[in-house]
């Protein structure tokens, strides 16, 4: 196989046509800087300030709950940090939260503060939400980046509201995936990253319930109501405005399409790569998301092995890539070692064909049987 398959896409996706049209439009026409008083900080002005209602607007939230960041990373260690900032207690985590939240909550500033796992099922559902009287946080992850499994938030958000915890949701892989309703969903904030969705990276947003004390990162600028100080970039504002436009304006058709290609690999991987164990099958999932174990092989060979061929997977998340531990997700899901350890994640996305979904499943059939009878 010559030609490149892609299926990382909860890696990072490429941007649409009308997305890079957009951020190359905005670079060109709206250079000005958006806090500048004169005629071109006015025109930037106007098109961040449109952009910020319009991704407000599609994700059910008020303009002025909407911080734009980095991007997802920032996104997280934004809420987590700003949210305890001066407080102690505990923190209370699902399994297997991205490193971007994990590394926060474990950081050296951050010792004071006792940790606290919800116990999952074997589809990474959370059973209990029963946390320690001086829980402060809850942070968990919308949907999961390695398995896909979107989680039910809803009993978790209303023992949040009941006690006074501040509920921080990771919406990295949901937004521009699933219809996502910061009102609906009851959080005190929830992050977003735009290249999850066809978007540019290096911009992503956070969404603060109004009236939240938050305390920023960083200092030096009056810039999004002083809570993240630097110049905003405008384009790749605009380009996401113009990603997340798209994403909703076509989810329900797109869902269909691509849950259609991602149980089409699915079946086939089961029948010619038996035995083969989807992780996650059994509760909602992404459309797009599918972690799949093939016992007998491992699973970095089976990873190097399929991008020789041409077809770009993941064993989990990029951020935690080489690292040597299993994926903590899977392990807290109650898979066994020769499970979790061949375990790959395909994630499909709207641009991916039937053709390659076929080609890809031949190829992966091909090497998972080379893998196991070199053994």
């Amino acid at each position: 196989m010559t030609s490149l398959i892609y299926l990382d896409n909860n890696a990072t996706t490429p941007m649409l046509p009308d997305v890079v049209e957009v951020v190359a439009r905005v670079m060109r026409d709206c250079f000005g800087n958006p806090g500048s008083p004169h005629r071109a900080g006015r025109r930037a002005r106007q098109v961040l300030e449109e952009s910020r209602e319009q991704i407000a607007l599609l994700l059910e939230a008020g303009p002025k709950e909407l911080i734009f960041t980095s991007g997802g990373t920032e996104a997280n260690n934004l809420a987590l940090r700003g949210l305890t900032h001066g407080l102690t207690g505990t923190i209370a985590l699902s399994p297997g939260e991205h490193p971007s939240s994990l590394e926060v909550c474990r950081a050296p500033a951050m010792r004071a503060w006792n940790l606290h796992k919800f116990p999952v099922d074997p589809c990474g559902q959370i059973t209990s939400c029963e946390m320690p009287s001086d829980t402060r946080l809850a942070a968990v992850i919308l949907a999961h980046n390695e398995t896909g499994v979107v989680q039910d938030v809803k009993p978790l958000a209303a023992e949040c509201r009941s006690r006074g915890v501040a509920l921080h949701l990771d919406g990295v892989q949901s937004v521009g995936k699933i219809a996502v309703s910061f009102r609906s969903l009851d959080a005190t904030t929830l992050s977003f990253g735009a290249h999850k969705f066809h978007g540019p990276r290096g911009v992503g947003g956070l969404l603060v319930r109004d009236g939240t004390r938050l305390t920023p990162l960083m200092r030096g600028g009056h810039q999004e109501l002083e809570r993240r100080p630097g110049t905003e970039p405008v384009a790749l504002v605009a380009g996401m405005a113009k990603a997340l436009e798209l994403a909703c304006s076509s989810m329900d058709e797109r869902t269909r399409f691509v849950t259609g290609l991602r149980d089409r690999l699915q079946a086939a991987l089961i029948e010619h790569c038996p035995p083969a164990i989807v992780n996650g099958d059994g509760t909602t999932r992404l459309p797009n998301t599918l972690n799949i174990s093939f016992p007998g092989v491992d699973g970095e060979a089976l990873l190097v092995a399929l991008d020789l061929e041409g077809v770009c997977c993941s064993l989990g998340s990029t951020c935690a890539s080489g690292s040597a531990e299993p994926a903590p997700i899977l392990v807290a899901m109650g898979l066994t070692p020769d499970l979790y350890r061949s375990a790959v994640r395909f994630s499909l996305s709207a641009l991916n064909t039937q053709a390659e979904i076929d080609d890809a499943a031949r190829c992966i059939g091909k090497v998972v049987a080379r893998l196991r009878n070199s053994k």
